[in-house]
Order: structure tokens, then sequence, then C-alpha cells
């Protein structure tokens, strides 16, 4: 059995201790594995030295570097499309997922879809509290086990990883994708190391970005949200209106108001135009999936053969010459 391990990179600095740990894990065991770094063009000048380094020295390596920053989605998505093992463990670059848990997940191997379930998570508060919204919005839009809590530390089975290939997408969210091939996930508690290499790049921008992916590529839970709320407004008003309409006319009562009315009528409009730049946001996502954009592009390879290198990879991605 092939075991692939896929791990997206953007300015690690450990990396050399990553694929060292991972080759003594099965270093005394029967399956064989394959490391796949993707570097997601990193802006730290020693990084794909680093790779390259690394695919010489393990013969186990292989290194991917993409054209520009696709983000951590993408990256593994490419990652996923280069691996060829029957099982694929995804992992981040900061030692934070400790390559001595991977027999655990392995013999987990009857179930899809294995996600770590970290008991001390290291994360900065801000992290956390932004985790904790988010994954209250993954329970209703994608339809998450309950049972089971999100992590990019995780074992897909060859299945899945092939499904998730199978749907184009220029936004991908890959929990999403994951569980829209199988929901047969189970968990596995493991420890949090602290991060080693540098910080976090999930800045605020970041974060609120994989957030519309979820919310807006994955789900139609916000455009429904908006057309109740918009057929709410309309039968209050227009409730309002028939009771002014009564008062004036039976019991002669004039309605003053005037500011109360521009202000409702302020209102109103805003939230038209709301739902106009919400709709013109779906619009842009549906071009840019009939446009069939790719998600990232390869600039360039290490350990690979010659053949595998000039094979055009990604999801429709493509390689420079």
């Amino acid at each position: 059995m092939l075991i692939s391990i896929v791990i997206p990179v953007y300015n690690s600095t450990v990396l050399a201790e990553i694929a060292r740990g991972i080759d003594a894990v099965f270093a005394n065991r029967s399956e064989q594995h394959e490391i796949i770094f993707v570097d997601d063009f990193s802006t730290g000048p020693d990084v794909w030295p680093t790779l390259t380094r690394l695919a010489e020295e393990h013969q186990s390596v292989r290194a991917i570097q993409l054209t520009r920053n696709f983000g951590q989605h993408a990256a593994t998505l490419c990652g996923l499309k280069e691996s060829k093992g029957e099982l694929v463990i995804t992992m981040d670059d900061d030692l934070q997922h400790s390559p001595e848990d991977i027999p655990r997940f392995l013999s987990l191997k009857d179930f899809d879809i294995v996600l770590a379930q970290f008991k001390n998570k290291q994360h900065s508060l801000f992290k956390r509290s932004t985790s904790r919204i988010k994954g209250v919005f993954d329970q209703v839009i994608i339809d998450k086990p309950k049972e089971v809590q999100l992590s990019s530390y995780r074992m897909l089975s060859r299945i899945v990883v092939d499904g998730m290939l199978s749907i184009n997408t220029p936004h991908p969210f890959i929990p999403s994708l994951m569980f829209h091939v199988s929901q047969n996930a189970a968990g596995l508690e493991v420890e949090h190391g602290q991060r080693q290499g540098g910080r976090s790049g999930y800045t605020l921008w970041k974060l609120f970005h994989i957030f519309s992916n979820l919310v807006i590529n994955n789900s139609s839970l916000v455009l429904r949200l908006v057309g109740y709320l918009g057929i709410s407004l309309a039968g209050i008003s227009f409730l309002i209106a028939l009771v002014i309409v009564y008062m004036k006319l039976m019991h002669e009562i004039a309605i003053p108001g005037w500011a109360s009315l521009f202000s409702a009528l302020l209102l109103i409009g805003g939230l038209l135009l709301f739902s106009v730049g919400l709709m013109g946001e779906y619009l842009i996502r549906i071009i840019e999936t009939s446009e069939a954009k790719p998600t990232f592009f390869v600039r360039r390879r290490a350990g690979f053969d010659h053949q595998k290198e000039l094979r055009v990879a990604g999801l429709r991605g493509t390689v420079s010459p």
C-alpha cells in the first residue's frame, strides 16, 4: 500500500525536520510512502532550494512550486492531484501536526475521512474564536457530522480524493468538497504541538476570504436569507400601508411622520442595494466557474520523472515552460 503525505508550504523553516520525521515513521512499516510538498509561492528565499535539496536527498520527497500564492486550500488540492496513494494524509508545515501520529491514522483506514481532534489547541485566542464561529456555519452549510471537528490534519481515502478532484471550482473549500463525497468520517484525538518556524499566514482578510468561499460557493444559505428577509419586509410594509389607509379613510386621522417614513425608505433602499450587491457576487463566481479558471498553476517541480514533469497538473492547471 502506498501512503501519500501532502503538505502545503508557505515560508516554513522546518521542512527537513518534517521529512525526516515522516521517513522515520515509515522506516519499520510495510507501507510505502511519498511526501508531496507544495510551495504556495513562499516569499522566503530558502524555501524552494530547501525543497529541491530534500527531493534529491530523500527518495520519498516530491516538491511543487506554484506560480503565485493561491492559498492553502488550492495548494492542498494541487498535492491531492499529484498524489498516487490509496490513502492520503494532509498536514501543516509547522510541526504542530506530529508525524508520529500517522500510524494511528492508518489504523482507521476503514473510514473514508479521519480528522485530527486536538486536545489543547495552540492557536491564538483570535484564531480559536473565529474557528468556533465558523464551526457553527460548517455544521449548517456543509452538513458536517456533529461528532467530529474540522482539521487540516486529516486522512482521506482514494475514493474521496478522486471525488473531490472531479468537482471544478475556482474557490475550493476542502471540507465542503470531502463531505460532499462521503460522510463516513471519524475523529482521532491527538496532541497539538507548538508552532515552529514562523507564524501563521492567516490574516483577518484571508480568514474572511475562506469564510466567503464556504458561505457563497458552497451554499445558497445567504441568498435564501436575503430572499426571506425581502419577503418579510414586503409583507410588513404592505400591512402597515393597509393600516395607514384604513386610519386615514375611516377615522380621518392625519398621519404625521415624514422623518420616520423617510428612514424606512432608506432602510428598504439599503437592503435592496445590499441584495443587488450580493447577487452580483454570486453572478461573478458563477461566471468564474463557467470560464473554468484553473485553481492553481505549477511553476516547477523537483523529484518527479521527466514524463510527469511535462504533464499538465492541477485542476485543469498548467505547467509553465
